[in-house]
């Protein structure tokens, strides 16, 4: 795939990043080494001197569909029409803000929690899982993200957990359940997608805890012990009655990948199922954002990156660009540093402008707590603010700077 990719200055988009001109840098206001696009003002800015330029992907925060398409050689898109055919698609649009929907989501996950912890428990004694209970605590959260997903992103986000943790079923199920919704998917999938999601590491309740955390490289012996918490999983799940066959797959195939590399068949391409490519990358881009044995929590925006990088090599494309659309690339919850030197949180973001959310301001330029953090609006900002628009200069590590977002109620 290519690296730089030559791009008309008609095309470009906040995200992306420049690392050549049509003409002499010298000249131009712009850096040498390359310059990230933050702004409206910037692109207007790069059109004033050039016609086209080189994109970096690489170095971009956001790769539209059409830059990647050019990267890959202008690869075909494949409609989410088809890889979900047969599926009733819609379109959803927010019908709650999120200060109105906030109580209800810590409500819905909240009671989720202890349903799962409870449901997990009685079922590494009993061997069997509540699935009416299963059921019955999903549409909560379905119902929750179906309205405004912001607020159940922001709470997925408040506890730090390992990737072994009944809270880890519960964040990679709200991550599932977005992107289904950016999908279009009909709500009885979204369902399907969280319980599918709660359950596809259950099998490790039949696996030794001290290897789920051992922060060594595995033996041979071990890592197929590991890899048979699939087989285990599949096995509690069907015993329990559970028959939906969406579920089914996510528990079977979550670790299935792309190019063949996964486990345990080794399945390709669209021989994996829809809602299992969807939990293989859900699953991994929530160990990435948490706290592990053997590696520290990245940022989200990292996340992405990681991911974006494997497009159509362990995932499919199309499904990660899903996926960046569901969340953004400053999910709620993530803390960021502005261009101002200000420090905060972001709270909801812009369906539309995804580089320019809500925050709440939690510390000024010299790196001090504001008494009374206050949310901002950065679209608003760039009027306000003509030759100095204010941007988000970087996504930071979870609890950066000492910052514990479980403080900030609003």
């Amino acid at each position: 795939m290519l690296q730089t990719v030559k791009v008309p200055t008609t095309d470009l988009t906040k995200g992306m990043f420049v690392s050549g001109l049509d003409r002499e840098w010298l000249g131009t206001p712009f850096l040498t080494q390359g310059f990230l696009l933050q702004s409206e003002t910037d692109i207007e800015r790069v059109r004033d001197y050039c016609d086209f330029v080189w994109v970096d992907i690489q170095k971009c925060v956001y790769v539209s569909a059409t830059l990647q398409r050019r990267a890959q050689g202008d690869r075909p898109r494949i409609p989410l029409t088809e890889i979900f055919k047969g599926r009733e698609l819609k379109t959803y649009a927010d019908q709650a803000e999120w200060k109105e929907e906030h109580p209800r989501a810590t409500k819905a996950l909240n009671t989720l929690l202890t349903d799962i912890t409870d449901i997990f428990d009685k079922a590494a004694e009993s061997g069997k899982l509540d699935a009416i209970r299963l059921k019955t605590s999903a549409d909560p959260i379905v119902g929750s993200i179906s309205r405004n997903p912001d607020a159940c992103l922001w709470l997925g986000r408040l506890k730090q957990h390992d990737e072994y943790s009944y809270q880890h079923s519960l964040s990679v199920a709200i991550w599932a359940v977005a992107v289904g919704r950016q999908i279009g998917l009909h709500k009885r999938d979204l369902r399907s997608l969280a319980i599918g999601a709660m359950l596809m590491d259950v099998g490790k309740l039949l696996v030794d805890p001290e290897l789920l955390q051992a922060n060594r490289e595995l033996t041979e012996e071990e890592t197929r012990e590991m890899r048979h918490h699939v087989a285990h999983g599949v096995h509690l799940v069907k015993k329990s009655g559970i028959v939906n066959q969406d579920v089914l797959d996510m528990v079977a195939f979550h670790h299935e990948r792309h190019d063949g590399s996964g486990y345990p068949r080794g399945l390709k391409g669209d021989q994996i199922p829809a809602f299992a490519r969807i939990a293989g990358i859900v699953d991994t881009y929530d160990a990435i954002t948490s706290q592990r044995s053997y590696a520290e929590a990245k940022a989200p925006a990292d996340a992405i990156k990681i991911l974006y990088e494997q497009r159509d090599k362990r995932f499919q494309a199309e499904l990660i660009e899903a996926l960046i659309q569901a969340i953004g690339i400053y999910p709620a919850g993530t803390i960021v540093e502005l261009t101002s030197g200000e420090v905060g949180i972001v709270v909801a973001e812009s369906r539309t402008r995804r580089l320019l959310p809500k925050v709440i301001l939690v510390l000024n330029r010299k790196k001090q707590a504001y008494p009374r953090p206050k949310v901002v609006d950065l679209q608003d900002t760039q009027g306000r603010y003509q030759e100095k628009p204010i941007s988000i200069s970087r996504s930071l590590e979870p609890g950066a700077f000492g910052i514990d977002i479980g403080r900030y109620q609003f």
